[in-house]
């Protein structure tokens, strides 16, 4: 019997050296830690504070998921249109508060402001929860939108729209994530391509609706009309979100804010975003003002870097997720969309504006190709997503069309065909669509449950600091290119400055020019737009580039969705109980997809023979290696059929202590 034991122990040690080593999805060897040795990925102190966070998952029944889903959706949908609302209605503001150039700071301090709180927002929700997080930053915006249409001056606007920008800024990661939590990693991909097309449905409407409001009734309501659904949103996510209550007292959850993260992350993302907020346009980019924040901003995160490596006990920002290549090809990928989308929806209004002559309202509409197309293909490229579980092939469809797109629109001028140029458009919202939710899929199923809302999160923040250099260099150049056509008409350099200013004055010919005049300096401008929209092309086919060679095929299927499933079927049954009414077709529709998703499992499951051939009987079966997202998972068979499934992410330890019970009985037998 001893020597049985023996044998037992040496197949079991040989089956846990096996599953340390199993190749991941992507072709990587993932080096597991054994019970003896603590991980080596990251500190063992972050290591456990991490394990210490509840998993927050909670399968939702079709009737609480669509509740769960308007409510998330009103709140991306009202942040979305505060964000851009005011895009057509700044001139009225400015003549309002005689704010000249700084009223280019209301925009711009909501921008800020939710670019540098955005990774805030995952690691929080980790600590305090879900809804606290949600409710926390919708409340915070509509502080900041009330007092934006109270307003005496611009200063005070301006702190306002900060102040708005905190809150609203992580409102589309937590809607994400949000959704992430009570839909499996397969079904995620329709609804969050639902929540993507919401906020692009309120780009789209959003400047018309603030041309239409500051023309016909104030410019104040263009912050308050958010305000009635903001509550209505607020009410939904306080009373339909289900709450899952999160370990520890409220003590403990503010000692695992990471504080000295959150103050680098803020320092150092105001003090590189502001730079390249001036660069170009209030000052020149060789000139102190944009080069010494730049240069102390790139320091400060350095400096954050090394702190969330080494000093963080629950980094905001882990540096372990960056050893994931998938992840590393969709924040190059959303750096890359946000520095063409964000571009193209500032600067094509601007052209038809100051290029076409047209009326802020008309060249809100104009974009609507634009934005009507990168909906549909969000919504339709989520459906096909769920349907297929293949993400990779769309998102180099995405970037390959988008190039071609944002190389169509290198050729805008005033003469330029309206039909084809709605064609260009709608060329690049299909392309940017198919990009948006598949990342957010990619990224997700690469790493454990436990970082899916940093990774989110992260992902978002990547997308904005792209927009907002590109924003930057958009103005640089097309700014440089005005200069110089105005500059060779021998005009005064105050003249030149003010039309650089304020290039709309060429529309109305208030500066003064001749025809010729005004045609040479609109020359100028076009050219700018057109070497925009050149980097544009470049950058999505880097992108491109980047993501076939960077983004793997990850299994959208977890090992533990029945669990959660199961829990999920159970819920129903008991609401059901209690409300045996309201309940019986929700219940039905949840055990059917329940039943439907299980079948995909079983066929989309790739099985690999595992070496367990010295593993005696008294283990009771075999073991079945199952390669899912980026980690291995052991599926051990016992003799009544049942599965166990762990992930080398997450549960390897759990396999390692079955084997020594399964070897501690057979001793005692």
């Amino acid at each position: 019997m001893a020597a049985m034991g023996d044998r037992t122990w040496s197949a079991a040690s040989s089956v846990t050296a096996h599953i340390s080593r199993v190749p991941s999805a992507t072709g990587e060897e993932h080096q597991a830690p054994s019970p003896s040795t603590p991980p080596t990925t990251t500190s063992s102190k972050q290591e456990d504070a991490k394990n210490k966070l509840t998993d927050q998952t909670n399968l939702l029944p079709p009737a609480r998921l669509i509740a769960v889903l308007c409510g998330v959706a009103s709140c991306v949908l009202v942040t979305t249109l505060d964000s851009v609302v005011i895009a057509t209605g700044l001139p009225l503001i400015s003549q309002a508060f005689s704010a000249g150039s700084v009223i280019a700071w209301v925009p711009s301090a909501y921008f800020l402001a939710s670019t540098a709180f955005m990774p805030l927002y995952g690691r929080l929700s980790d600590i305090f929860g879900r809804k606290a997080a949600m409710a926390t930053g919708m409340t915070i915006f509509v502080l900041g939108a009330l007092g934006s249409g109270f307003s005496r001056n611009i200063m005070e606007l301006i702190i306002c729209r900060a102040i708005a920008g905190a809150g609203g800024g992580g409102i589309i990661s937590m809607a994400q994530i949000i959704i992430s939590d009570v839909v499996t990693l397969r079904e995620r991909g329709k609804f969050q391509g639902i929540i993507i097309a919401v906020n692009a449905l309120g780009f789209a409407i959003g400047p018309p609706i603030g041309g239409a409001l500051s023309e016909k009734v104030s410019w104040k309501w263009c912050f308050w009309i958010n305000i009635p659904y903001s509550v209505i949103a607020i009410t939904i996510i306080t009373f339909i979100l289900p709450f899952k209550p999160v370990q520890g007292n409220m003590k403990d959850k503010i000692k695992r804010i990471d504080y000295m993260g959150t103050f680098l992350t803020l320092a150092g993302s105001v003090m590189v975003l502001l730079p390249l907020t001036w660069g170009g346009v209030s000052y020149s980019w060789y000139s102190g003002p944009v080069l010494g924040p730049l240069i102390g901003g790139l320091a400060v995160i350095v400096l954050f870097c090394v702190w969330e490596a080494y000093g963080a006990l629950l980094p905001i920002i882990p540096m372990y997720i960056f050893k994931h290549t998938t992840v590393v090809g969709v924040y190059i990928a959303m750096f890359a969309n946000g520095f063409i989308f964000y571009s193209a929806m500032y600067y094509l209004p601007q052209f038809f504006q100051v290029g076409m002559g047209w009326s802020p309202i008309r060249s809100g509409v104009s974009l609507l190709p634009l934005l009507l197309a990168q909906a549909f293909s969000s919504w339709s490229t989520g459906l096909m997503v769920s349907w297929t579980g293949r993400f990779r092939a769309l998102i180099y469809t995405g970037f390959t069309v988008w190039t071609i797109g944002s190389g169509c629109l290198m050729m805008l001028s005033s003469t330029i065909n309206r039909p084809a140029m709605s064609f260009y458009m709608i060329l690049s919202g299909f392309g940017a669509g198919l990009t948006m939710q598949t990342t957010t899929v990619a990224a997700q199923a690469s790493v454990p449950r436990k970082d899916m809302s940093v990774v989110t999160a992260i992902r978002n923040f990547v997308r904005l600091l792209g927009g907002t250099l590109g924003l930057a260099i958009g103005s640089t150049f097309i700014n440089n290119e005005l200069r110089d056509s105005l500059t060779t008409l021998g005009l005064s350099p105050s003249t030149v400055s003010t039309i650089v200013d304020t290039p709309s004055l060429l529309s109305t010919n208030a500066a003064g020019l001749t025809a010729e005049q005004t045609s040479i300096a609109l020359g100028g401008y076009t050219k700018g737009i057109r070497l925009l929209f050149a980097i544009n092309t470049a950058w999505s086919a880097f992108a491109l580039i980047a993501t076939i060679f960077l983004i793997k095929h990850q299994n959208l299927t977890r090992g533990d969705d029945d669990q959660y499933k199961d829990k999920a079927v159970k819920q129903e049954q008991t609401d059901a109980e209690a409300n045996p009414g309201s309940a019986s077709i929700s219940r039905a529709v949840t055990l059917a997809g329940s039943e439907l998703e299980k079948e995909k499992v079983v066929e989309e499951k790739t099985i690999a023979t595992a070496d367990v051939s010295e593993v005696p009987s008294a283990v009771n079966g075999s073991a079945e290696e199952v390669v899912i997202n980026e980690g291995s998972y052991v599926l051990n068979h016992n003799h009544d059929g049942d599965s166990d499934v762990a992930s080398t992410h997450e549960h390897q330890q759990d396999v390692v202590d079955s084997l020594n019970g399964a070897t501690g009985t057979a001793r005692r037998d």
